[in-house]
């Protein structure tokens, strides 16, 4: 299955939380989307593998993303190292995105950092002809594939964004994936302890931030994004 677009969050959650109304969006208008988890999320405070991984599938389902993996990397402790750059390769010869969105640059939880990182080469890794990779039950061999464009969405840190979405009309979509895991965020009657991400300001914060970037640019909701690279238009009318 060919994909439009590729989203990799390092765990369950980050890549609704960071672009889940871009998503579904990008779905509306006809993109086939698909998420690969880098980890199970098991060092989380709340919840258990188990029902994350049941999470994770009702989320996907609400955005409607074609598919969803999980590669089972060690939360807190994979790196960027060339046994987990080869199993990101993979996915990205696999799928053959046109665009992959991974984790922000630089926050709070240092597996985001690590992600984005590790995304980010594995997607030029990825076009080098030289480097062989297998996949599937009959261990084919997988052709070299780099996605055009490789953007990171914004996270728990306020970063600027280089660029916008103007996503008005999905947020609701997008609160509806995250309140998906259940585990996770607020919820007045949960007995589990307390995280950054459990209360309600966290919660609230969700609204608040896209409603923010969308005032900046004269509509009701945005989402914002990073480039490490410089993106070409063929027209300035592009960039509206």
């Amino acid at each position: 299955m060919k994909l439009d677009i590729l989203v990799f969050g390092a765990h369950p959650d980050d890549a609704e939380l960071g672009a889940g109304a871009t998503i579904a969006k990008e779905i509306a208008n006809g993109k086939k989307i698909g998420i690969v988890d880098l980890t199970r999320g098991e060092l989380g405070t709340r919840g258990s593998v188990e029902i994350r991984d049941q999470e994770a599938k009702e989320a996907a389902k609400i955005l409607g993303v074609s598919v969803r993996e999980n590669l089972r990397f060690a939360d807190g402790f994979f790196q960027n190292s060339k046994e987990h750059q080869l199993e990101v390769i993979k996915m990205i010869r696999k799928y053959r995105p046109n665009i992959v969105l991974c984790n922000a640059i630089d926050d709070r939880h240092i597996d985001h950092g690590k992600g984005s990182k590790l995304v980010s080469d594995a997607c030029f890794l990825s076009g080098l002809i030289k480097i062989d990779t297998k996949i599937g039950g009959d261990d084919q061999w997988q052709e070299p594939w780099r996605p055009k464009l490789v953007y990171h969405y914004i996270q728990w840190k306020n970063i600027k964004p280089d660029f916008v979405v103007d996503v008005s009309g999905y947020i609701d979509k997008k609160t509806q994936a995250i309140l998906a895991y259940t585990s996770q965020f607020y919820d007045p009657d949960s007995k589990e302890p307390q995280t950054p991400i459990s209360s309600k300001n966290f919660t609230d914060s969700v609204n608040y931030r896209a409603r923010d970037l969308g005032r900046l640019i004269g509509v009701e909701h945005a989402e914002g994004f990073t480039v490490e690279r410089f993106v070409a238009v063929n027209s300035l009318e592009n960039l509206i």
